[in-house]
């Protein structure tokens, strides 16, 4: 018997041996790999200038996709093949329970079936570009098959890169905050913060007016000055839009030039073949996040069975799919089953309060590859409104400028169309086509601000209602409620208004220190939030009352030169946390308390310098920081390190600066947190722009050629 059960105890080991052998080996064996794009010689050249940012050399525009994928892969591999495992469904496989949730998300919203069926029907120097993309990544992977994350993830397509662009675009406007409600059974978003702007009209920011001070989450700064306002008669650009530091979201400088005239300079992201903001020779823009109203959320009717919904009176089938998400964990990958849904809106999510169908902005199309592709080689504003009014592109705000000294501004978004009567902010029936109408809303109709008298534009990710001043702003009147129009305004956008309304002859130099402005308006929604700090009953509690004195001293500003900035900083951060979500204003008295024991806990005061507390760091590299949340100089969110420092993860980014002349000759200027190789320790440019970075200082953008001699690293064909 003794025996026998050896035996089994020895069978039983095996046996999990090889299932724990199988859970770690069938995904990829599994796994659909695509034929290649065809065989193609590829005619590129790569210069990388002496911060290595790579400028790419092509015959043709699909020569130059095919060195953009190159490049970037030298530089950040490992988050360019998150981006592929993404499209494929495998991100999962990669990176565990995070990554499965967006392959759920790739399945329910039919990212891969809208490709499948459009893809053919894309013009044939779009579908070369994607093909010459995924050439550049297959290269790179084939050349370095050490470090290929997961097993079977190349060659890739251009239908992979392509599915990437239709997963991703509508979560800039917060489709993934809805999923993730419906998902958890929790409230959704707010899609409003009321029918006004929650700051003053700028008619109530008296001319000349200055804050106190000498001076998502989601973010982003632009700002334009036409060659009216400006002291020298040029036109000017600011890119200074807000991401994170890491990860798949993160810009990556390139200048691009095609033998087809394709000339531009600016940031992409991962498995984006072409820059998406920056500027050719005669014309450039720069994107922020806006938050229209977007997605309309229907409650459907099923039948006992739960297997079809009332419709018009009828019962309809609810079509089901059941996918498979790969799960990692440890060494091992899970397969984990999950339904998907889908009603005549659109996707359904199942959860114990019902069935929710949502239809969203820009849906089931691929047409923003084209879109942007087109922008970037756009010659004058006409052709650039002919690119933008494909409306691809479901959501972002567009602020543009040229050579010729137009600048704008379009609050873009495919916007619904939806029907009078009914509440789209809210849950709507399901069982009626009454509260759907299919379609989206003329490009003519979307808000525009378009060469204002003031002579300048900004956008700080507050309501397209403030963004030009006194007497240059367009009329809310003129837009119907039904496009769901944001009015919530940032302390940034309001003190932008402030200082650029404040000075009618602005420089150069004017620019870059409204730019790197650190002050708070007493205008704006963080002032309310300091007066609410301020009116905490301390009850005699000593933390708190010596907080409140500090605070007193506090002049308004995060330049680091008051004992009171950090203690500040905190408290804008856990302003920002209900703020921007259009949440439940948290209790000052518990932020106040909880802000002076951190301070006092990590460095035994309430009033350590703000250099010592914020901090930039990749790497060996360990830099002081100035700023805060929602300030023009953006340190918008920080990771909690152990020792106490907060270190910015997400704020201020690729910051570009981009001026036509008189004559209407282009050059610029940028900078980067870190370098242009962020997941690369062992290069030099692992973190060498981070001291620039610091000092507010920039490095030259090289866009013509020849301003490259001298200037470049290093010169080869991918």
């Amino acid at each position: 018997m003794r025996r026998v059960l050896k035996i089994g105890a020895l069978g039983l080991t095996a046996l999990l041996v090889l299932m724990a052998i199988g859970l770690a080996v069938w995904e990829p064996l599994l796994a659909e790999t695509p034929a290649p794009p065809p065989m193609h010689n590829y005619a590129s050249v790569i210069a990388r200038d002496t911060f290595g940012v790579p400028h790419i050399f092509g015959k043709t525009d699909a020569d130059v996709a095919y060195g953009v994928a190159y490049a970037h892969a030298e530089d950040d591999f490992s988050t360019l093949q998150e981006a592929v495992a993404m499209s494929r469904g495998r991100l999962g496989a990669m990176t565990g329970a995070d990554g499965a949730k967006v392959d759920y998300a790739l399945h329910l919203l039919g990212a891969r079936e809208t490709v499948d069926r459009d893809y053919a029907k894309q013009p044939a120097d779009v579908r070369a570009l994607l093909d010459g993309y995924a050439s550049g990544l297959n290269r790179y992977a084939e050349r370095h098959p050490g470090e290929v994350r997961l097993s079977r993830l190349f060659p890739v397509d251009g239908r992979d890169i392509a599915t990437g662009f239709v997963l991703r675009t509508p979560f800039f406007f917060g489709l993934d905050q809805v999923l993730g409600a419906l998902s958890g059974d929790t409230p959704l978003p707010k899609e409003s913060a009321g029918p006004t702007p929650d700051s003053p009209d700028p008619a109530a920011i008296p001319a000349g007016a200055q804050s106190a001070g000498d001076g998502n989450q989601n973010g982003s700064n632009a700002f334009i000055v036409a060659p009216s306002r400006s002291a020298d008669g040029f036109t000017r650009l600011v890119s200074n839009s807000h991401q994170p530091w890491r990860g798949p979201v993160t810009w990556y400088e390139l200048v691009v030039h095609s033998g087809q005239g394709w000339n531009f300079a600016g940031a992409t992201f991962p498995g984006v073949p072409f820059p998406v903001l920056g500027h050719n020779e005669t014309l450039g823009w720069t994107n922020t996040v806006n938050r229209p109203d977007l997605t309309d959320v229907y409650k459907l009717v099923l039948d006992a069975a739960g297997t079809q919904y009332r419709f018009d009176g009828k019962w309809l089938p609810l079509q089901r799919t059941r996918v498979w998400l790969h799960v990692k964990f440890g060494p091992f990958v899970l397969p984990i089953p999950k339904m998907v849904y889908r009603a005549v809106q659109g996707p359904v999510i199942i959860n114990k309060s019902g069935a929710f169908a949502m239809r969203y902005a820009g849906a089931d199309q691929v047409r923003m590859i084209e879109e942007y592709y087109r922008l970037t080689r756009a010659r004058d504003f006409a052709e650039w409104q002919k690119a933008l009014a494909i409306q691809g592109v479901s959501a972002t705000n567009f602020l543009y400028g040229d050579a010729k000294g137009n600048i704008a501004y379009f609050y873009n978004a495919s916007f619904p169309n939806r029907k009078p009567g009914f509440d789209y902010s809210t849950v709507l029936p399901g069982d009626t086509s009454r509260d759907l109408m299919a379609g989206t809303v003329p490009w003519a109709r979307v808000p525009r601000n378009v060469n204002p008298a003031s002579g300048f534009l900004i956008n700080a990710n507050n309501t397209p209602y403030q963004a030009a001043g006194a007497g240059s702003e367009i009329n809310p009147g003129d837009y119907s409620p039904l496009l769901g129009i944001e009015t919530d305004t940032t302390n940034r956008g309001t003190r932008a208004i402030e200082l650029m309304g404040a000075n009618p002859s602005i420089s150069r130099a004017d620019l870059e220190r409204i730019k790197f402005d650190t002050g708070v308006s007493k205008l704006s929604w963080a002032a309310k939030w300091y007066a609410d700090l301020a009116a905490v009953d301390a009850k005699g509690d000593r933390a708190l009352v010596d907080a409140k004195a500090l605070m007193a001293k506090w002049d308004w500003n995060f330049d680091g030169r008051n004992p009171a900035d950090a203690l500040a900083a905190i408290l804008l951060r856990a302003g920002q946390k209900w703020h921007y979500r259009r949440a439940p204003r948290l209790d000052p008295r518990e932020e106040l308390g909880k802000a002076a024991a951190y301070l006092t806990t990590h460095f035994g005061r309430i009033d350590p310098p703000l250099g010592t507390v914020l901090r930039l760091r990749q790497g060996k590299v360990d830099l002081p920081l100035d700023g805060a949340p929602d300030v023009l100089r953006a340190a918008s969110t920080w990771d909690e390190a152990p020792d106490g420092r907060l270190v910015v993860n997400h704020g201020d980014s690729f910051v570009m600066f981009v001026e036509w002349d008189k004559g209407g000759r282009v050059s610029s200027r940028s900078i980067q947190p870190y370098g242009a190789a962020t997941t690369r320790p062992d290069s030099p440019h692992y973190a060498d722009q981070a001291p620039l970075f610091v000092a507010h200082k920039f490095k030259p953008v090289r866009f013509a050629p020849a301003s490259l001699r001298g200037n470049v690293e290093r010169v080869y064909r991918p």
